[in-house]
């Protein structure tokens, strides 16, 4: 039987996403192991709820650095010493350079709150409701040099009401990015869903959009 792929999670908030993909493994619903959980962020939730799940866990303040380089080898380093070959992005506040994604390409993942290529960057919701949007979302990418513009695996719609505001849609879309997040770890680690030449391949055949969950 082989080892158990090794995910890494990056994040700098709360770490909500985080518990869901670790529970998920913790289940047996993906089949791998969260073997480090590294925020940028000293005091972040998300190292709380590691050390709560006994998952190692390290702070890599990247204002303790002289540029993003030195921070981008440090995480490096940690990820190599924990034998992580899956990095999964869970509201991740730094830019990553294109020599950090391509040590990753194609095992490296993030989510978005918004329907890509719908609103990239930040205060999508607000966004959304700003521009009179019916309906809102998240997305599930892999990531590539070009922010939040990464070929799309799965994405969860969710209707926006007219009592709705960003924190209520935010609560709402929240709880689908709970849902799909691990739906698409999972796909990747069991090798149902891959990146290749910049595509989507889904059960070996090419995938022209994201799947609706």
């Amino acid at each position: 039987m082989s080892a158990l792929r090794r995910i890494a999670i990056l994040a700098s908030g709360a770490g909500s996403n985080m518990e869901a993909i670790a529970a998920a493994c913790e289940q047996g619903v993906i089949p791998a192991t969260v073997g480090l959980v590294i925020a940028n962020v000293p005091g972040a939730m998300v190292l709380e709820r590691a050390e709560r799940r006994r998952i190692p866990h390290y702070c890599i303040d990247h204002r303790q650095f002289e540029d993003r380089d030195a921070f981008e080898r440090e995480m490096l380093r940690a990820l190599r010493e924990a034998s992580i070959d899956f990095v999964v992005l869970a509201g991740f506040m730094r830019i990553l350079t294109d020599r950090f994604i391509g040590e990753y390409y194609g095992s490296l993942l993030n989510i978005h709150p918004s329907l890509l290529p719908k609103y990239p960057g930040l205060n999508t919701h607000q966004r959304a409701l700003d521009a009179g949007d019916r309906e809102s979302g998240a997305t599930v990418h892999f990531v590539t040099p070009e922010l939040d513009a990464g070929p799309s695996i799965v994405q969860a719609r969710v209707n926006i009401g007219p009592k709705d505001d960003a924190a209520s849609l935010a609560a709402r879309v929240q709880e689908q990015e709970h849902r799909i997040y691990p739906l698409a770890v999972r796909w990747c680690i069991e090798g149902t869903v891959m990146l290749r030449d910049g595509k989507i391949w889904k059960d070996e055949s090419i995938m022209s959009n994201g799947i609706n969950a």
